[in-house]
């Protein structure tokens, strides 16, 4: 489970991330209001803690743009117990509310009750053009015909489905697939790419994962077939 802190502190944020990690998280680390939200609006994240108090841009800021695009769960942190500030931040979207200070444990469990949540409301069944895919029985069908793929061309796969009109960088790819920080010297993406687009797209006179040369790979419906691969 991939998650986001967005918090100026950073002994708390620290502690946060080594709690986390140690039950299983793969956290980062935000700051400022403006690395926030440009971190949650790139990355998909199970679930985002945003402090209220942020230098650059406040949490409720950060929040109310952050849902003008993506409805990621949201934890706001506040030091301040007020009803008020409660329900601005719970009308600006957010999805819980804790104050400081507060328990880890239950922190924890907050996050594992939206995690939940926001699974029950997803959608299990993808659809693009002829091409489905199942997340909970990790399949895919080309014209009804099954997909042979590795467990990770199954998750780009997966993460391009979900995005699907969406041109995806090689660093977010890097990220959400393999977990890692994406290098210019390193061919992963490309070579995961490729070795996908040979199952899906090479048997078939449509195509359905195209290029956007300079910005990265996007997975749709096409008439014109000159995407530049």
């Amino acid at each position: 489970m991939k998650l986001l802190i967005v918090e100026d502190e950073s002994k708390t944020a620290h502690y946060l991330r080594t709690g986390l990690g140690e039950q299983g998280w793969a956290v980062d680390l935000a700051a400022d209001g403006v690395t926030g939200l440009h971190l949650a609006r790139e990355f998909d994240y199970d679930v985002i803690v945003l402090d209220v108090m942020l230098p650059g841009m406040d949490g409720f800021n950060v929040l109310r743009e952050l849902r003008r695009s993506k409805q990621t769960p949201v934890i706001m942190l506040t030091a301040r117990d007020r009803v008020d500030d409660r329900v601005h931040g719970l009308g600006q979207g957010a999805d819980d509310y804790l104050v400081k200070p507060f328990s880890f444990i239950e922190l924890l469990a907050r996050l594992q009750a939206l995690v939940r949540r926001g699974r029950q409301q997803e959608p299990t069944e993808l659809q693009v053009g002829d091409l489905q895919v199942n997340l909970l029985a990790r399949r895919a069908y080309r014209d009804g015909t099954r997909l042979d793929l590795t467990g990770k061309e199954f998750a780009l796969l997966a993460l391009l489905a979900q995005r699907r009109g969406q041109i995806l960088s090689k660093t977010v790819i890097a990220a959400q697939v393999w977990d890692i920080n994406f290098d210019s010297n390193t061919n992963v993406v490309e070579v995961a790419i490729k070795r996908l687009r040979s199952k899906l797209d090479g048997p078939y006179p449509s195509k359905l994962l195209h290029t956007v040369r300079g910005m990265g790979y996007v997975l749709e419906v096409r008439d014109d077939e000159d995407d530049g691969r």
